[in-house]
């Protein structure tokens, strides 16, 4: 390499030197690492429309879920949960659950129910004698949170509401449980948006607040349904949730008190309870030998998803135990949620094997 071209090349490697030492401007400066999504251990099982709260059944040997359809409501965020302005419910099923999942489209729209005022939220369904009730909550003329019954004579719907909501009832997220000897029992509630504070001893409350942290938390309810399914046979009784020594939750345990979400499935002759504690976001499961508890509290079902909600349903299909529930893998958004679902475990003592929803 001749002179010349030892001196250009010297320049090159100079002024390269100094080019990567001098102060960047801002436009080219290193981007900041974006946030690592964790991986899912499952994958949403509707993509075309937000899905949330999925209460699955197994009818005519198909799985039929029942979730809320969340929609942009273009309403501002509060801890009242006015965002989730849900209109409709779609009924989904597959033959299996790896199956293709199949939309049947509306089953229920609140311009066809004559009481409902606004927000369409978690529902359930059942069957007995050829008419399958869909049972739904929606806030009344006046705001407060009521649950109606609907029927129709598919799985899928259409369903035909009642011209009025089930007397008796309040707050949120039915869902009934068919005991062996053909029993059928509505378990319900959710506080702060799900009103659930503003109830005593069956009475509505305006005014009623959330407990101090030291306070017993809020219970959640059930009520015996009447043979028809559209009427409670007694009056709504509160469920204690206890912890091993027989204790009463307080405000203050929110890992563990009762939140929302309520579910209840049987094994071994064992009642199970689960259930969402909310602003703490697990799914945590309680055992009892009745359907009216007491249910003691055992431990977590499944860990935190990404947004705000955790809601769920617990469905045995073909001898296997499996865990419906959602997330905000699509939005990135705790309003616009995606269903999934993933197998459950019980354990050789009755305890659930723990869920981490990410790898």
């Amino acid at each position: 390499m001749n002179q010349t071209k030892v001196k250009y090349l010297a320049i090159l490697l100079l002024t390269s030197a100094l080019y990567q030492c001098r102060p960047k401007p801002a436009s080219e400066k290193a981007p900041v690492d974006p946030i690592v999504t964790p991986t899912p251990i499952s994958q949403p099982l509707v993509t075309d429309l937000y899905t949330a709260d999925p209460s699955a059944h197994v009818f005519n040997n198909r799985i039929y879920i029942y979730p809320s359809h969340d929609i942009e409501a273009g309403i501002k965020e509060d801890d009242e949960g006015s965002h989730f302005g849900m209109q409709d419910y779609h009924v989904f099923s597959m033959d299996a659950i790896d199956g293709t999942v199949t939309d049947h489209g509306v089953a229920l729209d609140i311009k066809d129910v004559p009481w409902a005022g606004r927000q369409m939220w978690a529902p359930d369904a059942t069957y007995s004698n050829g008419t399958y009730y869909f049972y739904f909550p929606v806030k009344d003329k006046q705001d407060i949170f009521r649950i109606g019954v609907a029927t129709g004579k598919s799985p899928e719907g259409p369903f035909v509401a009642e011209a009025r909501p089930i007397e008796g009832s309040y707050s949120i997220d039915p869902a009934v449980f068919k005991d062996d000897d053909g029993t059928y029992y509505m378990y319900f509630g959710g506080i702060w948006g799900g009103q659930l504070q503003r109830w005593d001893n069956n009475q509505y409350h305006a005014d009623g607040k959330t407990r101090n942290p030291d306070e017993q938390a809020i219970l959640p309810r059930v009520a015996k349904l009447k043979p028809d399914l559209k009427s409670f046979a007694e009056p709504v009784k509160e469920i204690k949730l206890v912890d091993e020594t027989g204790n009463l939750f307080t405000e203050s345990q929110n890992d563990k008190r009762f939140f929302e979400a309520a579910w209840l499935h049987k094994y071994n002759g064992k009642y199970y309870f689960s259930y969402s504690t909310g602003d703490t976001h697990f799914i945590n499961y309680a055992v009892g030998d009745s359907p009216y508890g007491p249910f003691t509290f055992k431990g977590v079902v499944l860990h935190p998803v990404q947004g705000w909600t955790n809601h769920h349903s617990i469905v045995e299909v073909n001898g296997k135990w499996y865990l419906f529930y959602h997330d905000v893998q699509l939005s990135g958004k705790t309003h616009l949620r995606n269903i999934k679902v993933t197998e459950l475990h019980h354990n050789a003592d009755g305890t659930i094997e723990a869920i981490h929803p990410y790898k």
